[in-house]
């Protein structure tokens, strides 16, 4: 795909002028609202002008398109994130229970962290779980994904080295 740097808003505002009622119509068949449409487009364009790349005429709609679609896959990701918390903490006592501001708190949180997960190896990713949610022995996790003890730390070491990244870098 052709790019030009965006030296000035020109560009992109002729791509937003061009292309914008096209996106929020697309978006709108796809996730089913206008509002979502509207929250994704404005979206794409965001993220068009932070990197600053912006398509050559003829790759405008298949660049908005190939954007989009990653935050549409993000959104349903957060909602479903969304929905476990919630799922999980409906248990709570009403006094326990977090306020509004909490709970936007830790799903930023528990959406960081499976964006963290989601950019390991597999076995990575599982050698973590099964570590720091199961509470299982680098020996049984071995046994587990079928490679040596020494795996099983370079895998642990790894998913620990990218969280703290992120939470220090």
């Amino acid at each position: 795909m052709a790019f030009t740097e965006a030296a000035s808003a020109q560009p992109v505002e002729v791509l937003y002028s061009d292309h914008h009622g096209w996106l929020r119509g697309w978006l709108r068949k796809r996730l089913g609202n206008a509002f979502d449409a509207a929250d994704v487009a404005h979206d794409t364009y965001l993220r068009i002008l932070s990197t600053g790349r912006v398509p050559q005429p003829e790759e405008s709609r298949r660049h908005l398109t190939q954007i989009a679609n990653g935050l549409v896959i993000d959104l349903y990701r957060r909602r479903q994130i969304e929905a476990a918390y919630l799922e999980a903490i409906a248990c709570m006592p009403a006094a326990l229970a977090p306020s509004e501001e909490e709970r936007a708190l830790a799903v930023e949180a528990l959406v960081e962290v499976d964006t963290i997960l989601h950019g390991l190896p597999a076995k990575a990713r599982t050698a973590l779980l099964l570590c720091r949610l199961e509470g299982l022995s680098y020996r049984e996790i071995a046994q587990r994904l079928n490679v040596s003890v020494s795996s099983v730390e370079k895998y642990v070491a790894a998913g620990l080295q990218a969280c703290y990244r992120v939470m220090h870098g």
